[in-house]
């Protein structure tokens, strides 16, 4: 997984508004830039707030790409939860679930 990757073009893209122009134009050729998975660059450009999150994006980065998306706050909240229950528990970051999920499922 290229967490670095993913988190740098969300933190750009949140903070640049020459890059959110380009964005809004052509989101694939923005993510193409980066050193994406598939999985990253399909969230990313769903956008798939829930995977975003089990995937270990930054809770701050993710919070201003979401209000860039247009997703409302409780909206936001909402899929975060529905990432875990369809995704698992989050893989990386400092968010990584360590603590109520069986090994196995956790990939220990």
């Amino acid at each position: 997984m290229s967490l670095y990757q993913l988190q740098k073009l969300l933190y750009q893209l949140n903070r640049d508004p020459a890059l959110q122009a380009d964005f809004i134009t052509d989101a694939t050729a923005v993510a193409d830039r980066y050193e994406l998975t598939d999985e990253e660059r399909r969230a990313v450009l769903e956008p798939d707030i829930g995977l975003l999150y089990v995937l270990g994006v930054n809770g701050q980065i993710l919070m201003h790409f979401a209000a860039f998306m247009r997703i409302e706050w409780a909206d936001y909240l909402q899929r975060m939860r529905d990432g875990v229950r369809q995704h698992g528990p989050i893989r990386a970051g400092v968010y990584a679930m360590t603590t109520g999920y069986d090994d196995k499922v956790a990939g220990v």
